[in-house]
């Protein structure tokens, strides 16, 4: 018997809570095509084991992925080369159904590669401590607000309109629901101009949250801003999304941010369709308490060994609702073990070797592309955008793109709605070759 606990004025009362008219109106993101109607799904009648391994492997053989194409892909999500070892120690049993450590006795391995995981991150982003972990980065984003909100003990947040939409769009969320203020701040096209950002904030503002690079790939001097941040006793919160920039690029840390968040998916994480990713969450000693999530740390037995505890959690299951931090209650243990393996395999030569790979790739193509396409001035890192003269020139290079097994970028306006049609947002990382970029461009040119 089917267990149903909401009645026909449970769901309706939902309904109406939410602002929709119906069950169909949650499923509108949905494409038309793939709702069923009426009835069931239309399967095919059974076959042998050989038969659906013949069937689903010809299936497979059509699908394109960064693995057998041409990937310009970016936008919050990287292709960067993952080590075999990352996937080796990820997948040992100890790791990969260990839990959260409450018993440091039997968590020792754990603790450790969390411990380890905690320090490379801090080393990278120039900040005093660093959890372990968040969920990834748009929560982590809305997280950092939170905390400044809790810190300075101020409502008011200034958002730039050049942070990625989806972290954007994830903390409006996370603030709609509580008092005070959220500015989200249009920074006109690409621009990197902080002084929109700066006349937003006042007296009331708890912190400012910035890109670095941000979300179109440009990096620019955080020095105004800190200042202004200073003026207003509020707190710089940088996001980022593909935190290798820092190996080449000064870190926020070194720009006084007061707290870092982002994606740490390009640290020997896979795509792997949007997750599991990692949220890498930083800030300075004096806020730790503030901090969302948990910190491991290093301490010394009885006997004088070294041991590792969990030395803060602050999440509700562990004490009084009232009092915590944060809801955050995932054990993104796994995904931390992953990036410490890589940073351990790359070391600082290694990893400075992939960001200027990444940065270099960008510049060559950067500097063949036709006439008719324009970018965004100013420095970037391994993204920025190509302007083409109006949406069917994209259009119609994408396509070609597309027969020639190349993922040519992300239109922009699938991303950020408000966007112009015209534009497409474009990635390099270490995994594209000087023949790539050669391909690009006669694509470019054969299309205008």
């Amino acid at each position: 018997m089917r267990f149903l606990p909401h009645t026909d004025s449970d769901r309706s009362a939902m309904l109406d809570a939410i602002g929709v008219s119906g069950m169909r109106e949650l499923f509108v993101d949905i494409p038309a095509e793939f709702h069923i109607e009426k009835g069931s799904l239309a399967l095919a009648d059974a076959l042998s084991e050989a038969g659906i391994v013949r069937k689903f492997s010809k299936a497979a053989e059509k699908n394109r992925n960064a693995t057998n194409s041409c990937y310009f892909l970016g936008g919050g999500t990287y292709h960067h080369f993952v080590p075999a070892v990352v996937d080796y120690v990820i997948s040992r049993g100890e790791f990969l159904t260990a839990y959260t450590p409450y018993q440091p006795e039997i968590a020792q391995g754990t603790l450790q590669a969390l411990f380890e995981f905690q320090t490379m991150i801090t080393r990278l982003t120039g900040m005093d401590v660093s959890n372990a972990s968040m969920y990834e980065a748009a929560t982590a984003t809305a997280e950092a607000a939170l905390m400044a909100r809790r810190v300075s003990r101020k409502t008011k947040v200034v958002m730039a309109g050049s942070v990625n939409p989806r972290y954007r769009s994830v903390t409006a969320n996370y603030l709609s629901r509580l008092d005070g203020q959220y500015v989200d701040v249009d920074m006109g096209c690409f621009g990197t101009d902080l002084d929109k950002v700066i006349a937003a904030i006042d007296e009331h503002t708890a912190c400012v949250i910035v890109q670095y690079p941000d979300f179109y790939g440009s990096v620019y001097d955080l020095a105004p801003l800190r200042v202004a941040c200073d003026a207003a006793k509020c707190l710089m919160v940088v996001a980022f999304s593909d935190v290798s920039a820092f190996a080449l690029i000064e870190p926020p840390g070194a720009m006084g941010a007061d707290i870092t968040v982002g994606s740490g998916q390009s640290l020997g994480i896979p795509m792997a369709f949007g997750g599991p990713h990692l949220g890498l969450f930083s800030c300075k000693q004096k806020y730790v308490r503030q901090m969302p999530g948990r910190v491991c740390g290093l301490t010394t037995d009885a006997d004088g060994k070294r041991g590792f505890v969990l030395t803060l959690s602050t999440r509700e299951q562990h004490i009084r609702r009232e009092k915590a931090t944060s809801n955050i209650c995932t054990n993104q243990g796994l995904m931390c073990t992953a990036a410490a393996t890589y940073l351990a395999l790359m070391g600082d030569t290694g990893l400075a070797t992939v960001a200027h790979h990444s940065a270099a790739a960008l510049q060559s193509l950067l500097s063949q592309l036709p006439a008719h396409i324009t970018t965004t001035a100013g420095a970037h890192y391994n993204e920025t955008i190509l302007s083409f003269s109006d949406q069917s020139g994209r259009d119609r290079f994408l396509a070609a793109a597309q027969a020639k097994n190349m993922f040519a970028g992300i239109p922009l306006e699938k991303i950020d709605p408000k966007a112009d049609p015209s534009h497409l947002l474009v990635t390099t990382t270490e995994m594209i070759e000087a023949e790539d970029i050669k391909d690009y461009i006669t694509l470019l040119e054969a299309t205008k």
